[in-house]
């Protein structure tokens, strides 16, 4: 039984609309740009509010929201909250719905070890994320070409910060396979991914509106910030080694915690 082919089709459905969802979300986003960028004075609307506050949301004075690259962090500070859910879904989901549907007896059955099952497990819910990736890419540039009129835009800073959405998810998606294999049992995947996803964004706006030097070291949405790869065309590795680390450890964890677990089954 081949399992990543097997786990691959199981995600075709969820592939397509988180991918067609996202993307299509940026595109209609991004295209009330124009309106925005001609109308001068849409900018004014939040010159009396606090700074920090508009941080929060992804609205910072090197980027102004009335030139693309502006809009463009704007709208994919909101994207990132769907894109860390779904992450995180698949991360609580892969090594856990043998539990939930008590199919573990059927799965154990064959001649497979544990390490082949949490290897191809991990690399068909990696594929999907990369293929949602591509979806997004490829709704960016689309977006970015209709909409930014005459501004020239510098791709390269587009591609860099596009280029760091794998590690961003991979972030979400290795915390939620720990949690998973630490926990009895993982009843409700969604209120799990969507706590993960929205509660780590709060801490990150919360950091913004404090100017907190410390809560932005626990959240990704920080490491991975959009402006940061928008204005320098780098990322930055001041914090984004941190993710690095989370990766790499959670795997690990959650390769011996899994090879350990006792599993639920009929």
């Amino acid at each position: 039984m081949n399992i990543y082919n097997f786990e691959l089709r199981r995600l075709i459905k969820s592939i397509l609309i988180w991918g067609l969802s996202i993307s299509g979300f940026l595109i209609f986003y991004l295209a009330f740009f124009p309106s925005i960028s001609s109308s001068g004075s849409f900018a004014d609307l939040f010159k009396d509010i606090d700074p920090k506050f508009l941080a929060a949301f992804g609205m910072i004075p090197e980027l102004p929201i009335d030139e693309i690259f502006g809009y463009f962090n704007l709208t994919i500070s909101f994207i990132l909250v769907p894109i860390a859910i779904q992450a995180s879904n698949y991360g609580f989901h892969i090594l856990s719905v043998e539990e939930r549907e008590l199919t573990a007896d059927f799965l154990f059955t064959k001649p497979i070890s544990r390490s082949k099952i949490i290897l191809s497990k991990f690399f068909a819910a990696l594929t999907s994320l990369l293929i949602v990736d591509l979806f997004v890419t490829a709704g960016t540039f689309i977006a970015i070409a209709s909409f930014k009129g005459t501004e020239v835009v510098e791709y390269s800073n587009v591609i860099i910060l596009l280029l760091s959405l794998p590690f961003f998810q991979l972030t979400f998606m290795s915390v939620g396979m720990v949690i998973s294999v630490s926990i009895k049992k993982v009843s409700s995947v969604l209120s799990f991914s969507m706590g993960l996803g929205f509660g780590l964004y709060i801490i990150n706006s919360f950091g913004s509106i404090v100017s907190s030097d410390y809560l932005k070291y626990v959240t990704p949405y920080a490491h991975f910030n959009p402006a940061y790869p928008l204005i320098n065309g780098t990322w930055d590795w001041s914090l984004i080694w941190i993710s690095f680390v989370v990766i790499v450890c959670s795997l690990i964890a959650s390769y011996f915690l899994y090879l350990r677990r006792n599993i639920a089954s009929l």
